[in-house]
């Protein structure tokens, strides 16, 4: 188990206290108005941690406080790790952005695209080519989510059991052969729609490496960097680190909600959003991104393939709010593109919180968060466990944080 502490003074860092401050009280009204249950968030520059506060309980009801070493479900912050992972074996040769993902998963053979109907009756045609694993990385597969409720495929994937993403006691192959059976939204490539592409990415990598996901992640990943906290289930020894998961109720109070199963190992491996970690932990892995895919001694990517997987890859450097589908064209997805299972700040100017150019990094359900702003060498991680109705934190965050920067 990693540590986590302040490093170095904050003023050393560039850093303003003052600032800092108000971005621990702001936080800290959340809790002590019951909003949060607590949080954890830590801010580092050169890789040297100079704001470390951890505030409020991982557990209400047993009166347990949020410690540095706290265990959070980060759900879709999982996703960069395995997008690591797609690009490890790309780096190999065991794999290529435009390989057809057909050529390692036949089931997505010939896919085609949804034009109408429900049921029996729905109507499809041919996609104009195939899925790429590029598609998959950039979530312009044309896949979805069933809990989504906004377009008809969604309801396919509900009437087939998958509103959450898995049928209940499947594993990952059979769930992606499910995947493989459902229309696209629309032709690869032509779209942005945030969906269960990683699970399919997941199924890749076990595939391609021959391994299951969860040992390709422990051996290629996780054990490298030290990350000994982090996998998609917990030990009996960890089990009293572990935060509860709540939920925001209609009155704007928190409940506990059951959360991702991870008391044992899982028989479903997501990559899109199965992992537990710890803040010391995901502080190892953002320091591995902002130093080009290598720490302490250990590369695991080059620093031109973090450099492809950290800038957007949308076509013609499209903007999420304008490329992503009508569920995405929200004022949260101006100004951002979109890289390899990270969202990138292209257009600061249309960001709804002050960013800087290049900024990377993505969030999870339960209210995680972390980004890497390479222009001021700054990395960044919140964790606490409520899965919002209409909370939203982020922007208020992007802004306490970017406020404290003196230089």
């Amino acid at each position: 188990m990693g540590q986590l502490r302040q490093e170095v003074d904050p003023g050393e860092a560039g850093l303003d206290v003052r600032a800092l401050d108000r971005l621990d009280q702001h936080f800290a009204h959340y809790v002590d108005a019951g909003r949060l249950p607590g949080y954890l968030v830590a801010v580092a520059r050169g890789g040297r941690v100079a704001h470390l506060t951890a505030y409020g309980r991982r557990d209400m009801a047993a009166g347990l406080p949020v410690e540095p070493d706290t265990l959070w479900r980060i759900y879709s912050m999982t996703k960069p790790v395995t997008a690591v992972a797609v690009l490890m074996l790309v780096e190999e040769g065991r794999l290529s952005l435009d390989d057809p993902l057909d050529r390692h998963l036949p089931a997505f053979a010939d896919p085609r695209v949804y034009e109408g109907g429900s049921g029996a009756d729905v109507r499809t045609r041919p996609a104009s080519g195939p899925i790429l694993i590029r598609h998959l990385l950039t979530h312009t597969a044309g896949l979805t989510f069933g809990f989504y409720y906004k377009h008809p495929v969604d309801a396919l994937y509900r009437e087939a059991g998958l509103e959450y993403s898995v049928p209940p006691g499947a594993g990952l192959a059979e769930t992606v052969e499910l995947y493989a059976r459902m229309p696209l939204q629309f032709d690869p490539g032509t779209q942005w729609n945030y969906s269960v592409a990683s699970n399919v990415l997941g199924r890749v990598v076990e595939v391609v490496s021959g391994q299951p996901l969860d040992a390709f992640f422990a051996e290629r990943i996780l054990g490298p960097l030290g990350m000994t906290d982090t996998g998609f289930h917990i030990v009996p020894e960890q089990a009293g680190r572990l935060a509860e998961l709540y939920g925001e109720t209609e009155e704007g109070g928190i409940e506990p909600v059951p959360g991702l199963p991870v008391h044992g190992r899982p028989r479903f491996l997501s990559g899109s959003g199965g992992l537990v970690s710890s803040a010391p932990d995901f502080h190892r892995f953002m320091e591995m991104l902002r130093r080009g895919g290598e720490l302490d001694g250990i590369r695991l990517l080059s620093a031109d393939t973090v450099s492809l997987m950290t800038r957007n890859q949308l076509p013609g450097d499209a903007i999420l709010r304008d490329f992503g589908a009508p569920v995405h064209q929200e004022p949260g997805n101006d100004g951002l593109g979109f890289g390899f299972n990270v969202s990138v700040v292209v257009d600061p100017s249309r960001t709804l919180a002050p960013s800087s150019p290049g900024t990377y990094g993505w969030t999870g359900v339960a209210t995680t968060a972390f980004w890497v702003d390479p222009r001021h060498d700054l990395t960044v991680q919140f964790m606490t466990q409520v899965r919002p109705k209409t909370l939203k934190v982020f922007p208020e965050l992007r802004r306490l944080v970017h406020q404290a920067l003196v230089d």
